[in-house]
C-alpha cells in the first residue's frame, strides 16, 4: 500500500463550523496530523448542531475524522502559550474565527510568518480583510444571498436556500487546495507564507456561469426548479405511469438522437422551434408539451431503456436514504467503518482514487481526548524555544 503523501505535516486549527474543518479533515484524509484546537466545555459549536448520528452532530461527524481534540481558553495567557508552541511546531495553521480575533488573541497571519518563516497560515471568514463587510458576521444561508446563489435556486414563486453549505464547502474546498499549493511553494523556495479564501470570493467563483450570462445577456437566469436556466431539454419529464424521467440534452447531436430513438419523432429536430439550443430554452414550454405528450403512452422504465440505448444521459432522482444505498457506491466498495465515541460509524471515503493509496479513516474524536498526549509532546521538548522547533520543521 503507498504512504500517504501528507505523513509528517502537521496542522494546528483554530477552527468551527464547516469551512475550516472540511479543509482540515481533506488534509487528514492524506496523511497530516491535525491538531483541532477547540473551546473548553463546549469545544467546536458544530457538536451540538444535533444529535442525530447516535447522540452525536451529523455536521461534526462529517468533517471531523483523523483529528487530534485539545480545549483550550485561548483568552487564558497559560492556554494561549500552549497554542502559540503548537504553532511553533506546526506546518500549517488554519483558523475561521469571527472576523478580527485571529488578531486580536497575537495570532495575525503576518505575525506568524515573520516568526516562523516556513509556517503555512490559511485566513477563512465571509468576507475577506477589508470593504465593507469585512467585519460583518458570515452564515452559510446569508452568503447564498450575497453571492446570488439563492436567486438562482427554487420557483418563479419562491427563491430556495441550496440543501447542502455550498458557501462553507466553497471555502473549505479552496482553503485545502490553497494550503497544498503553499506546501509544494515551500517544498521549492523553503518559505511558507500566508493566504486568505473569503465564503463569498469561493462561491462567487462557482457563479460564473450565470454571473458571465447576467453581465453580458443583461438578463438573470431564471428559477427554473429541477430544470436548467440555459438547456433544454433538461429536467424532470412526467411519464405515463406518472413517474418523472430526469434527462439532460447536452448538444444538437444529441436532440437529433433524442428525438429520433426516444420519441421517435425525426421532424421534431427541425422544428424551427427547437432546431437550436437557444430556441428550445425560449420555446421551453412548448417542447415540454411535445415531450411529455409523448411520454404519455410510454411507463418510465420504457423511457429509461431508450434514453439508455440512445446514450442520452438520464437519472433516477432519489432522495438521501437512497443515495446511501446507491448500487454504484456498493459496487465501488466506497463505504468504510470509523470510530467515533458512540462507536463505529460508516463513513465514505474521499471522492479522489490512486490505484493502491487506501486514505486515511481514523477515529472522530471526543472533545479534549488527546490533552494528555500533546501536552506530554510539548513537555518533552520544553527546553525549546519557539524558534529552534520552528526551525527544525
Amino acid at each position: 500500500m503507498l504512504p500517504l503523501p501528507l505523513d509528517g505535516i502537521t496542522v494546528v486549527a483554530l477552527e468551527q463550523a464547516v469551512a475550516a474543518p472540511f479543509a482540515t479533515r481533506q488534509l487528514a484524509d492524506l496523511g497530516a496530523r491535525v491538531i483541532k484546537v477547540e473551546r473548553p466545555g463546549t469545544g467546536d459549536f458544530a457538536r451540538g448542531y444535533d444529535e442525530t448520528v447516535r447522540g452525536m452532530s451529523s455536521h461534526f461527524v462529517w468533517l471531523n475524522r483523523n483529528k487530534e481534540s485539545i480545549a483550550l481558553d485561548v483568552k487564558n495567557p497559560d492556554d494561549a502559550a500552549v497554542l502559540r508552541r503548537l504553532i511553533a511546531r506546526a506546518d500549517v495553521f488554519v483558523q475561521n474565527l469571527a472576523p478580527g480575533a485571529a488578531d486580536r488573541l497575537g495570532l495575525a497571519a503576518g505575525k506568524l510568518t515573520a516568526a516562523h518563516p516556513r509556517l503555512v497560515v490559511c485566513d477563512i471568514s465571509g468576507y475577506g480583510t477589508g470593504g465593507p463587510y469585512a467585519h460583518a458576521k458570515a452564515y452559510d444561508l446569508l452568503v447564498q444571498c450575497e453571492a446570488g446563489a439563492m436567486s438562482l435556486t427554487g420557483t418563479d414563486q419562491e427563491p430556495a436556500k441550496i440543501g447542502i453549505p455550498v458557501a462553507d464547502i466553497a471555502a473549505g474546498t479552496y482553503a485545502y487546495s490553497g494550503i497544498l499549493t503553499a506546501l509544494y511553494e515551500r517544498e521549492r523556495t523553503g518559505r511558507g507564507g500566508a493566504f486568505e479564501v473569503s465564503m463569498l470570493e469561493a462561491l462567487g467563483e462557482w457563479m460564473g456561469y450565470p454571473a458571465y450570462f447576467t453581465r453580458y445577456g443583461g438578463t438573470t437566469p431564471p428559477r427554473s426548479g429541477a430544470e436548467h436556466a440555459a438547456i433544454a431539454p433538461y429536467g424532470p419529464y412526467r411519464a405515463a405511469d406518472g413517474a418523472r424521467v430526469f434527462l439532460g440534452v447536452q448538444n444538437e447531436r444529441e436532440w437529433a438522437t433524442f428525438c429520433t430513438r426516444v420519441l421517435e419523432l425525426p421532424e421534431l429536430a427541425t422544428d424551427p422551434r427547437f432546431a437550436r439550443n437557444s430556441a428550445r430554452v425560449a420555446n421551453r414550454t412548448a417542447l415540454k408539451e411535445q415531450i411529455e405528450a409523448r411520454f404519455s403512452d410510454l411507463p418510465a422504465e420504457e423511457v429509461e431503456r431508450r434514453l439508455a440505448g440512445a446514450r442520452i444521459a438520464h437519472g433516477r432522482l432519489r432522495d438521501v436514504a437512497e443515495f446511501t444505498e446507491h448500487p454504484q457506491l456498493a459496487a465501488r466498495d466506497r463505504w468504510r467503518t470509523v470510530d467515533s465515541p458512540v462507536g463505529p460509524l460508516q463513513a465514505l471515503l474521499p471522492p479522489v482514487t490512486v490505484a493502491g493509496r487506501e486514505p486515511r479513516m481514523d477515529r472522530i474524536p471526543a472533545l479534549d481526548e488527546h490533552r494528555e498526549r500533546i501536552l506530554a509532546e510539548l513537555d518533552g521538548t520544553a527546553r525549546e524555544t519557539d524558534g529552534d522547533a520552528a526551525a527544525k520543521r
